[in-house]
């Protein structure tokens, strides 16, 4: 069905290929507004592809980062939009060192939630994407992008919510994508470890046996995109500075994936409808009375 509005929101460009690709390129294809949100530049991103490690792209990040956000959204079929705020990079160390003065972190969450309502009431999305209270992995970027998404779900409805900001609107559920299934990861790994190859699954692995993380027990939406699994590739493939062709994104053949994991795995956080579990589909529940609902909205239920 078409006539939907998705907002996904992201912490730095590479992020919407990694988390949710798939889903975004099948609701686009079939009809529906998709709009990728991404809040940073990834100015202060290392370059993990060594192919890349080249002369003159480090010092044209900026640019070369905006690029290949470009390239990644046009090979989703998926609307974009930056936020323009800078990158706070992953800080290493023990004891980790400060943020960097003036980055997305350290931005207060109630001046970017505004941003997001702001973008909320432009769009006028009915369902909405964003990372959960982890932000999927700890980086800084990730956890704000949490805060505010949830401060912009609660007041964009809202009129007597900034109304300088637009008319309001009221988002009907709002997801958290997790990017990462462990289950799936163990799948490819064994395969290539059972086919006689080197797997680059092991590390992540490793680190996912430490912290005893099982993403699957919060899913509560699967959403069967396996069509699109090539246009995923392409938008990971599209972020060259980011993404390893030898590392864990691009290790198992699309149509092995195809084959062995057909779907994107989402937990539905809030909801505004009615709607019943496990779901196929992030629109569940929205009936066409209520493509254009009216400002105000009760909670369903927290899932």
């Amino acid at each position: 069905m078409s006539g939907f509005r998705l907002l996904a929101i992201h912490a730095h460009p590479d992020d919407e290929a990694s988390k949710g690709a798939a889903t975004t390129a099948r609701y686009a294809a079939e009809g529906n507004r998709v709009m990728v949100l991404t809040c940073t530049g990834g100015e202060r991103g290392d370059i993990l592809n060594p192919a890349m490690d080249r002369p003159g792209v480090l010092e044209n990040i900026v640019s070369v980062r905006r690029e290949e956000m470009a390239t990644a959204a046009a090979a989703l079929g998926v609307e974009h939009v930056w936020l323009g705020y800078i990158d706070s990079g992953l800080p290493q160390g023990d004891p980790l060192p400060p943020l960097p003065q003036g980055c997305f972190a350290l931005t207060p969450s109630l001046t970017v939630a505004r941003d997001f309502v702001r973008i909320i009431r432009e769009f006028r999305p009915h369902v909405i994407v964003t990372y959960d209270e982890n932000g999927g992995y700890p980086h800084p970027d990730h956890l704000m992008v949490h805060e505010a998404s949830m401060l912009a779900w609660e007041n964009a409805g809202d009129p007597d919510y900034a109304p300088e900001l637009g008319a309001a609107w009221t988002p009907l559920k709002l997801y958290y994508t997790h990017g990462f299934v462990r289950q799936r990861m163990e799948m490819f790994h064994n395969l290539l470890l059972a086919e006689g190859r080197t797997s680059p699954y092991g590390p992540m692995l490793e680190r996912w046996e430490r912290n005893q993380a099982d993403i699957m027990a919060r899913v509560t939406t699967q959403v069967e995109c396996a069509a699109y699994f090539p246009q995923r590739e392409a938008a990971l493939r599209a972020h060259a500075t980011q993404i390893d062709p030898a590392g864990a994104f691009l290790a198992t053949p699309v149509p092995v994936q195809q084959q062995l994991w057909p779907t994107e795995e989402f937990e539905l956080a809030r909801t505004r409808v009615a709607t019943s579990l496990p779901e196929d589909d992030l629109f569940s529940g929205i009936t066409a009375d209520k493509l254009e609902p009216d400002t105000q909205h009760t909670e369903v239920n927290d899932v």
